[in-house]
């Protein structure tokens, strides 16, 4: 019973701001169609971002490049007590979402869902973004030209996270 009315409650939200729209003496359509149009015209002027984006995230996958780096970084990361098999999402988590989901995917498939590496990262994954496609995308879209500044710091926060994650899943997760 409970099932079937939270599925309506999206319907009826939806019904009842059509109504108001309705009922009201405003011009309620003509702000959604405006607020529609400056939508449309900020996806086109990210185009060109995402496509560049995707783009480099392919070539970067497909030419090996991402095996490269996790085979010469592991003694490090050993060392730091970072998981091996954490690198390929620790490289890919700053470039793409979907590319970290699919690496995050096979991680939990190769390890188990109870293993330690799958516990950091799914903290990983819950704290941490995708910092080049958010400055690139984000500061596109505002239009911010100086941001010298705000991918150092990205990275300095996205190495923070990964190293605090790995931390708390040692304290909470001793035994895995």
């Amino acid at each position: 019973m409970a099932g079937f009315f939270s599925s309506l409650i999206i319907p009826v939200i939806v019904c009842a701001a059509g109504l108001i729209m309705i009922a009201g003496g405003s011009r309620f359509f003509d702000s959604f169609i405006k607020g529609a149009k400056t939508g449309l015209d900020t996806a086109v002027g990210l185009l060109p971002t995402l496509v560049a984006l995707v783009c480099a995230v392919s070539m970067l996958n497909a030419s090996g490049a991402v095996d490269f780096v996790c085979e010469k970084i592991a003694p490090a990361a050993a060392v730091l007590g970072i998981p091996e098999g954490l690198l390929p999402l620790l490289l890919t988590r700053p470039v793409s979402g979907s590319a970290s989901t699919a690496v995050f995917s096979a991680l939990l498939e190769k390890y188990g869902a109870d293993s330690f590496e799958a516990f950091c990262a799914s903290v990983i994954m819950g704290s941490t973004d995708t910092l080049i496609y958010v400055i690139t995308v984000y500061f596109s879209a505002a239009g911010v030209r100086r941001s010298r500044h705000a991918f150092p710091v990205a990275i300095a926060v996205m190495i923070f996270g990964i190293f605090f994650s790995c931390l708390v899943c040692r304290l909470f997760f001793p035994r895995v």
